[in-house]
């Protein structure tokens, strides 16, 4: 892992602060394949991580915008966060199989998995497995979704819902990275090279954070659909789940 990277701006009045973390794998390699380690699972965990947990940018066109305090409070309970990025990131699985990563009942996660369908950010797919009992589920929607904080700050449910999600989310991604530290020695040099944890202090106003969110975004989503042509050809030696995570926020020291 490289050394974190600090770049102190000239100007210390109105400094503002910007984290890259790249993670690997959900699994260790010592595990093999399965759930999330499947050949035909798809390798969007980037995308995910970008418009799934969108409350910080800007989405232009791709992911759908929640502005219903009912969808947003679906997602207050973590195991469910929990159970929707596991499935973006599968592609497609039954709820024995994410119980499994969660070390939860598959009936608790059935539960949790229906009232996602209820909101409408999974459902059913079919045409998988032989058993008709067995159902199996995916996200409604490959683009994601985002919300912004100012659409729900006019009440104190919406303003303790956006509390509640934002650092469920926070926790969550603070566990993927534990995960990843705790099994690095299980990767080998390449991935842990290539492996990154970055900070930068910059001193920028409102309209130029925004800017330059988009503008990581565009590059995240360069790399995304690179990533997605290149395993379409048929290029997957090497090929792994990658999580990007973004933060742009001000401070005051």
């Amino acid at each position: 892992m490289p050394a974190l990277c600090l770049r102190r701006p000239q100007r210390q009045h109105s400094a503002l602060y910007q984290q890259f973390v790249l993670l690997s794998r959900f699994k260790s390699p010592a595990h093999g394949t399965g759930l999330l380690g499947s050949p035909s699972s798809e390798a969007v965990i980037a995308k995910f991580s970008l418009h799934t947990y969108g409350e910080c940018m800007r989405p232009k066109h791709e992911p759908e915008q929640i502005t219903d305090l009912s969808r947003l409070r679906a997602f207050m309970n973590p195991l469910r966060m929990q159970l929707y990025r596991l499935l973006y990131a599968a592609g497609t699985a039954t709820a024995s199989q994410l119980a499994e990563h969660v070390d939860e009942t598959p009936s608790l996660v059935s539960y949790h998995l229906r009232k996602l369908a209820e909101h409408g950010f999974v459902t059913q797919t079919s045409g998988r497995g032989t058993d008709g009992r067995e159902r199996w589920w995916q996200v409604a929607s490959e683009k994601g979704w985002g919300f912004r904080d100012s659409d729900f700050a006019d009440t104190p449910e919406g303003a303790a819902a956006v509390g509640a999600v934002t650092r469920g989310i926070f926790d969550t991604r603070v566990a993927q990275y534990r995960t990843y530290l705790d099994q690095k020695s299980a990767w080998g040099k390449a991935w842990t090279d290539a492996s990154f944890s970055s900070e930068w202090l910059l001193d920028l106003t409102p309209a130029e954070l925004a800017e330059m969110s988009d503008e990581l975004e565009a590059l995240a989503r360069r790399w995304r659909e690179r990533g997605k042509a290149a395993k379409a050809a048929g290029d997957t030696e090497d090929r792994e789940h990658v999580s990007v995570h973004l933060y742009g926020f001000p401070f005051r020291p």
